[in-house]
């Protein structure tokens, strides 16, 4: 049997209480770097300010967050630019998955989107309660309505609301195509006094200096759901899944659930987003 010297020996027990201590030894070559892409409405809301903080200092990760529209945060997935999503526009989640870019497509959370708009409300959209019915009022009176234009979520959401209105806005001169993101889109939208579709978590939080009203809510149509996805390392082996799937967990985790349970509710009286981590897509807003 070999025999170990005294400063082995020493080494060895102070290594052990390290490990004892939870104390993380550094492993060569781990990507302690992750980029998340994901919504506008997540950081505008100021959840991720609260999250990701806590998330760095479980893990000894560091968090590049990227926040764009839905759709360019999933086209960052698909050129393996990114190694978690953070996005709410499920049929195009869905459809990346099914062609291999993401992984492990899991849900997080819903709030709801509603359409908002000057107190004079000069379509007399208010109380409504089909947000299509909202939609033909606004076009019918040529309000000026103000549109993201840029795939995300929120963008993907309208169209499907005008869709069922029967009615193509593009081109119209009461319709703004911005391509702003959403916090950038009700600041504008209430400077000029327009209508536009906003999710309710980014109003509630930019609310105080806004001066606009919720004039229609409630619609099946209006649920906002988010789901975390993971980029496939098969498709692109730089990414750096390991950290990819540590923040996909962490947003599933029973801690972050019960932050996202709690988070607005001090400041709002009510919280932005309601966590949903192993609840059925199908099943929400029922």
């Amino acid at each position: 049997m070999k025999k170990w010297n005294k400063s082995q020996v020493i080494l060895s027990l102070i290594f052990g209480l390290f490990i004892m201590s939870g104390f993380v030894v550094p492993v060569q070559g781990v990507q302690k770097a992750i980029i998340l892409a994901t919504t506008t409405s997540t950081q505008d809301s100021g959840l991720l300010d609260v999250l990701i903080p806590i998330f760095e200092k479980k893990t000894g990760y560091f968090v590049k967050t990227i926040a764009v529209g839905s759709g360019q945060a999933m086209a960052m997935g698909q050129k393996g630019e990114a190694d978690v999503l953070l996005v709410h526009s499920p049929a195009a989640e869905k459809k990346i998955v099914a062609e291999g870019y993401g992984i492990n497509r899991r849900i997080i959370m819903h709030n709801d989107f509603i359409i908002v708009g000057p107190p004079g409300d000069s379509a007399k959209i208010k109380g409504i309660k089909l947000a299509s019915e909202a939609f033909k009022k606004i076009a019918s009176a040529q309000a000026l309505f103000l549109s993201r234009s840029d795939k995300s979520g929120t963008h993907v959401k309208e169209m499907d609301i005008w869709k069922a209105a029967g009615i193509k806005p593009e081109g119209e001169k009461w319709y703004q195509q911005t391509g702003l993101g959403m916090g950038q889109i009700l600041s504008v939208a209430a400077e000029k006094k327009g209508y536009t579709l906003a999710d309710r978590g980014t109003y509630l939080a930019l609310k105080k200096n806004l001066g606009f009203d919720i004039l229609v809510e409630g619609d099946a149509i209006l649920l906002n759901i988010y789901h975390v996805v993971e980029v496939n390392p098969s498709k692109w082996p730089k990414v750096n899944a390991g950290g990819g799937k540590a923040f996909a967990d962490f947003m599933v985790s029973k801690e972050t659930q019960e932050i996202i349970k709690t988070f607005g509710v001090d400041k709002f009286g009510s919280p932005l987003f309601f966590p949903d981590a192993g609840k059925k897509e199908e099943k929400l807003g029922k």
